[in-house]
């Protein structure tokens, strides 16, 4: 049996200060707190939270009812909390096929929440870097067809790789062995809202977490090099095929992302 992870309750780390503004529970005092100094300078961090956490559902939903994939590779995937990539997934395709990655010892404590899969599929949990994409491939592999089309998700978790050029090598290889008719999605955090810079750049220096680094859209348009991008190609995350709507009621947000098809 595999010993208990070691989960150092002293730093924060992004999946639990996620975890806390969505309003989840499974975060630790040192979390809270990292949360809390955002909130304070930048209230509408937890608004965006929730924005980016709306995206992910609808890009599942597209993904498995309308682009007829079966098999996702979320990686960055957080604690669990309400629709999770599988629950979207196989709530329209019973049979979808999930692989969850993220380097949190917490949420390989909560893995079996995630784990629980419709009979017709499967789930499974890789504790793992995403800046280390090759080992990830490899244990994925046993539970998705590299073969057939897969979905990889990105979502919230380049911006924890501080230089921009390895960010974008790190999708290159997650990308080069995926089949044609494979999708990518991403988001992340957007420098262009000064108060939202403010926050982050005070979670970075006072927290002890791992920094997080917004980027511009257009930088986050270029991890889709490539790729065949689809409208409304990378955009604040409330723009994203919004659920229907008066246009009017989308705010936008400090966050960007889009979903690109693999020719």
């Amino acid at each position: 049996m595999d010993p208990r992870p070691e989960i150092d309750t002293t730093v924060p780390h992004s999946a639990r200060v996620w975890n806390f503004l969505l309003g989840g529970t499974d975060n630790f005092p040192v979390d809270r707190q990292a949360g809390e100094r955002i909130f304070q300078s930048f209230p509408g961090m937890v608004d965006m939270a929730r924005r980016s956490r709306q995206m992910l559902t609808r890009v599942v939903r597209f993904l498995a009812a309308e682009a007829g994939i079966r098999q996702f590779l979320d990686i960055g995937t957080g604690l669990p909390t309400m629709d999770n990539t599988h629950e979207v997934a196989q709530r329209i395709t019973p049979e979808a096929r999930i692989v969850y990655v993220d380097n949190d010892p917490l949420v390989l404590v909560h893995a079996k929440a995630l784990l629980t899969s419709r009979p017709e599929g499967a789930t499974d949990y890789i504790e793992a870097d995403v800046r280390d994409p090759e080992p990830i491939l490899a244990q994925a592999a046993r539970t998705l067809d590299f073969g057939e089309p897969v979905a990889l998700m990105l979502m919230g978790i380049l911006g924890l790789v501080q230089d921009y050029d390895q960010a974008r090598d790190v999708v290159r290889r997650l990308v080069e062995p995926l089949t044609s008719g494979s999708y990518v999605a991403v988001y992340d955090g957007t420098n262009d809202d000064p108060a939202y810079m403010a926050a982050i750049e005070a979670f970075n220096s006072g927290s002890g977490a791992v920094p997080y680094t917004p980027r511009s859209p257009e930088q986050i348009a270029r991890y889709l090099d490539g790729l065949d991008v689809l409208p409304p190609g990378v955009v604040p995350v409330t723009r994203w095929r919004p659920d229907p709507g008066p246009e009017g009621e989308l705010p936008s947000v400090a966050c960007a992302g889009g979903v690109a098809r693999k020719p």
